[in-house]
């Protein structure tokens, strides 16, 4: 697997420790641009530390991070959920914000974190709501429209869940919500979406076949059709016009490559199992 950097960034106004956690996307076989980490520590604004666990990146990533005064440790790769819950543990300090280098805090969500930490927080977990760019569009509707998430959390308080793909950090108790954005660059154009789609086929088929998941003819040629119809129509994806339907085309296509991929490493199985 090839090598990738997860920072974990933890930045502070007062006792908040802020953690900016590159996705290893190049685990999945694609290059980051390595500018869009110095973006992300950026955005942030004066915090108290800036954490990056570094699993073997070749780009400047580190560098960069450096550069602006990020504390850098050196991990193997435990995988997603493993990594970032490892970061947690690493904070210095006892508030954690989480975002990928591939993300960036507005202006009205720095604000709102600088007013909450002027007094004591109510609650012991926030989430942000997190706004998805496209060809250099903001995305308002269909699957890839805004959603909220939550990023903020006190040390012990919270967990990140989930192993190959798509963690959750989950909380224990109740979860606030923060004003602002946390702004996202997925994807740098379609070919990125596709590579990106093909790589998570298989880590989801992976996975899928190591719980006893099976892929059936309708999860193939139904699920693809489903899920274009939640975002296009019933997401509002129509809305943004063009563009709203070729993200539903692309999603739909990532869903079909996913249980399609199942089925081969189904069959794939099968045969070695009747090797002699």
């Amino acid at each position: 697997m090839p090598a990738n950097t997860d920072c974990s960034v933890s930045f502070a106004y007062r006792a908040l420790t802020k953690l900016l956690t590159e996705g290893r996307k190049s685990c999945l076989g694609l290059a980051h641009d390595h500018q869009s980490a110095g973006r992300a520590i950026e955005s942030v604004g004066d915090v108290a530390e800036v954490l990056v666990l570094d699993s073997g990146s070749t780009d400047k990533t580190v560098s960069i991070a450096e550069s602006l005064g990020a504390r850098v440790i050196q991990t193997d790769w435990p995988g997603y959920g493993a990594q970032k819950n490892r970061a947690l543990e690493m904070a210095a300090q006892d508030w954690v914000l989480s975002i990928d280098a591939d993300e960036a805090v507005s202006a009205e969500l720095r604000a709102a974190l600088e007013q909450l930490f002027k007094t004591e927080p109510t609650c012991s977990a926030y989430a942000v709501r997190r706004q998805n760019h496209w060809k250099g569009h903001r995305i308002r509707f269909g699957a890839y429209g805004p959603q909220w998430k939550t990023r903020l959390v006190r040390k012990g308080a919270a967990v990140w869940e989930g192993g190959i793909l798509h963690e959750t950090l989950v909380a224990k108790n109740s979860v606030g919500r923060l004003r602002g954005v946390l702004e996202h660059w997925p994807y740098k154009d379609e070919a990125d979406f596709q590579e990106t789609s093909q790589n998570y086929a298989t880590l989801f088929a992976e996975k899928s076949l190591s719980e006893g998941r099976r892929s059936r003819w309708w999860d193939r040629h139904l699920r693809p059709i489903l899920h274009f119809v939640k975002s296009a129509l019933l997401k509002g994806g129509f809305l943004e016009g063009k563009r709203g339907f070729r993200l539903a085309s692309l999603g739909a296509k990532e869903v079909a490559m996913k249980w399609s991929r199942l089925a081969v490493l189904e069959r794939e199985t099968a045969d070695s199992e009747r090797l002699p």
